[in-house]
């Protein structure tokens, strides 16, 4: 699970790029009640955090890359950024943006790519240290990679981040699925997995990506607020044994994310 109680290498933030700040924002206030906050000041259309009961969830901000296609960006915790961005060079990661201060004390951040060509960033914290929710409806409850050479992807994180990982099969014989937990925690604290998907598969030009999953009270009724307001199914809704009820929808910029009404709850 997902929570606020970081450690190295668990998720603790993920921003969205947009083409379209504001029109980002009514989407997901839409689909998940998200109420928008300008950050540090910044007017419509900047950096912008997503709250849910007061809390903050996420963020939207403008693409700021050039060629850049919209899309949810995760971060994972880290105590040094300087050290986390040698530990991806090491590994054979580039570095699209170097470590760099938010706010007067916010924290700090860098941009990385895996050796696949997947994007994430690591989030050192000083007075913010990330999420304020997590785990619940309307919140993030996991990640995914979807990654075109998974054996390469779990030697890359692990080298970089210490994660402990757990392969099990798909139903059908659907391949392999990896879990993903933090360096020397319990299974409690698995927040994420990481599959292969042949390049043909993965949409425009065949590169690996981070996805995050919201959690939510009602897949079908998620999804229908998602479609109803612009979005697209990709897959589903539909039932994963010991999972849930789970969708993966891509909102009207393009950017994908996953649904899921945990088992028990459906």
């Amino acid at each position: 699970m997902i929570t606020t109680d970081f450690v190295p290498g668990s998720p603790c933030w993920l921003d969205l790029g947009a083409p379209d700040v504001e029109a980002a924002t009514a989407f997901y206030r839409a689909v998940f009640g998200w109420q928008a906050e300008p950050h540090g000041g910044q007017g419509a259309g900047g950096y912008t955090l997503f709250r849910l009961a007061g809390k903050a969830v996420g963020a939207v901000g403008p693409l700021t890359e050039d060629g850049a296609r919209s899309a949810w960006t995760l971060y994972f915790h880290t105590s040094d950024a300087d050290a986390s961005v040698k530990a991806v060079e090491r590994a054979g990661g580039s570095v699209r943006v170097a470590p760099a201060g938010v706010g007067t004390d916010d924290g700090r951040f860098a941009q990385l790519t895996d050796p696949q060509g997947a994007e994430f960033a690591v989030w050192e914290p000083a007075r913010y240290p990330g999420v304020e929710a997590a785990d619940g409806p309307g919140t993030l409850v996991w990640t995914e990679l979807y990654t075109t050479d998974p054996a390469a992807a779990q030697t890359f994180y692990k080298s970089v981040f210490g994660w402990s990982t757990q392969d099990m099969p798909l139903p059908g014989g659907g391949g392999t699925y990896t879990l993903l937990t933090p360096a020397g925690c319990s299974e409690e604290r698995m927040h994420g997995g990481l599959m292969g998907v042949p390049a043909d598969l993965l949409g425009p030009g065949g590169k690996p990506y981070w996805h995050p999953v919201f959690g939510c009270q009602d897949c079908d009724a998620t999804v229908g607020l998602a479609t109803g307001n612009g979005g697209t199914l990709s897959m589903g809704p539909e039932t994963a044994e010991g999972v849930g009820r789970l969708a993966v929808c891509t909102d009207p910029a393009g950017a994908e994310f996953v649904v899921l009404t945990p088992e028990g709850r459906v």
